[in-house]
């Protein structure tokens, strides 16, 4: 009686240039899909200005305070609420630390006009030489 030899199948082989192939699609997906940077959920209708303009990112970011149409006050990227007093304390604390500091005042359309120049009033006695409005572009939404 004659048996066969059976010839011994080798261990599937993973291909790992495929596997590698894959991860790199699966990394670029989800750095496209990504947030990076979250805005504050403060949603605020800017006036118009026919002379509005884009701020170029090589430039260090203004200190930014917000006034929605109440009147209150918030401040930086995160949109933590300040009193008038305190956001003198913070612009006090931003301008020792760094001279050339810039402020930026995002308010509503329906802001109270009192409020914002209070905010102008504690830039200037921080020594803020550089206070910028947001707007935005006539026509757009």
């Amino acid at each position: 009686m004659q048996f066969y030899a059976r010839k011994r199948r080798q261990a599937p082989a993973v291909i790992i240039v495929a596997l590698i192939d894959i991860l790199i699609v699966l990394l670029i997906f989800l750095m496209v899909t990504t947030t990076f940077k979250q805005q504050p959920a403060l949603k605020l209708a800017l006036p118009e200005s026919s002379q509005a303009q884009k701020t170029g990112a090589a430039e260090m970011p203004p200190l930014i305070v917000s006034i929605d149409p109440k009147g209150i006050l918030r401040l930086g990227a995160d949109a933590k609420p300040v009193t008038v007093e305190r956001l003198k304390q913070e612009l006090l604390v931003a301008v020792a630390k760094t001279s050339d500091v810039k402020l930026a005042i995002s308010a509503d359309t329906a802001a109270p006009f009192g409020v914002i120049v209070k905010v102008m009033d504690a830039a200037k006695e921080a020594k803020i030489k550089m206070v910028n409005a947001f707007t935005k572009e006539a026509g757009k939404p």
